[in-house]
């Protein structure tokens, strides 16, 4: 039997926010070209960050705000979507792509936007009903199940997710304890101070904290009864949630000749090593202009801008993708932001303003003179600024004294 063949003028692999804006963006400056949106998932396009936001889980509001895009939109707009399937080989050579069914799809122009897998638990018992991940919508209809009936939960991670999910957790009445294999919140990122302020906020909130422990075993018949850690000591619950980081499945991407690292590796234009090929989101690791550096970035707001920039070169335009990444969230009374390249590598200048004590803290990352980065904890108001001092990439050696400053304003560098 011979495989069917369709031609695509614009191939799109992932049908998330990268992915779907992209299409978006070819359809404004391209009316009649063919766009297909391959999903692995059965959805149209959804919120991702709602799905570890409070109000979501604890179905204060209408589960329908969760979609982004309608059905009627992808008709309306001439794109293809192909809900539910996975593309399982790409031949750069001849342009197409096959699919679990074997259906082949045929391009002009390819964009990879495959985002990224969460790293799965491998600890025994993993497999067992009450261990959770939070990546898709299926994820989160699983915990929002579980949580209406759950009394205790285990969550393993320190970062957005596991601090995004202690909030939650708690707001729905289950206790929680919090196990973190490293001393302090998020240190991989943070420094001490930081992570103390992190992990003040959730303790006040009434989730237990371990440090410097991990889950070794999980018990339980068929579901999660307890875990115990790698000191001995047992923490019954019948929820066990993981948040320990993303990986990309990117296999059949490399065994089609292109080049990947952590990430599908990508110029400054959003172009793979292959030609006619770009990606964007979660799985690009891209030469970002701006900080001078090839980077991987895991969230919205970069997946978004980059499927624009990447959509518009794929129909014709050729810029190069320039934006100061940000992320951003709010719980326990405490609010945490991240501008920029936040990585504490060697060569890199640390500038630290505000204290614990003033509960208002922030870490400015500098390389070469230049801000690349910033934490910041309890002053989200000087996102905007720090945000143009990077792009505009401001001197700002001599300046330690003032940055050091918490009363002095940032906004003055831009001036």
């Amino acid at each position: 039997m011979t495989d069917k063949i369709l031609e695509i003028k614009y191939l799109i692999i992932g049908g998330g926010v990268a992915g779907t804006t992209a299409a978006e963006s070819i359809r404004k400056k391209d009316p009649a070209g063919s766009i297909a949106i391959v999903s692995e998932e059965p959805f149209r396009l959804y919120s991702r960050i709602m799905l570890s936001k409070p109000n979501f889980f604890l179905e204060k509001i209408s589960f329908e705000q969760v979609w982004l895009k309608t059905e009627a939109w992808y008709k309306e707009n001439n794109i293809e979507f192909y809900a539910g399937k996975r593309a399982l080989n790409l031949n750069t050579a001849e342009k197409k792509v096959t699919l679990q069914d074997n259906e082949v799809l045929k391009y002009e122009k390819l964009l990879l936007a495959i985002g990224g897998c969460v790293r799965l638990f491998g600890a025994p018992g993993s497999e067992k009903e009450g261990v959770f991940y939070l990546r898709t919508l299926e994820d989160a209809k699983a915990v929002i199940s579980a949580v209406k009936t759950a009394k205790r939960a285990v969550v393993i991670g320190g970062g957005f997710i596991g601090f995004e999910m202690c909030e939650m957790l708690r707001l729905a009445g289950v206790e929680v304890t919090l196990v973190l294999r490293e001393p302090y919140f998020w240190q991989i990122l943070l420094d001490d101070v930081s992570g103390k302020m992190i992990e003040g906020a959730l303790e006040k909130g009434g989730v237990k904290i371990i440090r410097s422990n991990e889950v070794s075993d999980i018990i339980g018949k068929d579901s999660v009864e307890k875990v115990i850690l790698k000191d001995g000591s047992e923490l019954p619950c019948d929820m066990l949630i993981v948040g320990i980081g993303l990986q990309c499945p990117f296999s059949w991407v490399e065994a089609a000749g292109i080049k990947v690292n952590k990430g599908i590796l990508a110029n400054e234009y959003l172009e793979t090593t292959a030609p006619d090929v770009w990606t964007a989101g979660d799985c690009a690791e891209f030469q970002d202009l701006i900080l001078g550096e090839r980077i991987q970035l895991a969230n919205w707001a970069n997946a978004q801008m980059q499927g624009r920039r990447a959509g518009l070169n794929m129909s014709g335009e050729k810029e190069t993708f320039r934006l100061v990444s940000f992320y951003t969230t709010r719980g326990f009374g405490i609010s945490i932001a991240f501008v920029g390249d936040i990585r504490p590598e060697a060569g890199r200048t640390i500038t630290c303003r505000g204290s614990r004590e003033a509960n208002s803290y922030a870490r400015l990352i500098s390389k070469d003179g230049e801000l690349i980065g910033a934490t910041l904890i309890n002053r989200t108001q000087e996102m905007g600024a720090i945000s143009k001092v990077i792009e505009m990439n401001i001197k700002i050696t001599g300046l330690e004294k003032e940055l050091a400053d918490p009363l002095f304003d940032l906004g003055i560098l831009v001036k």
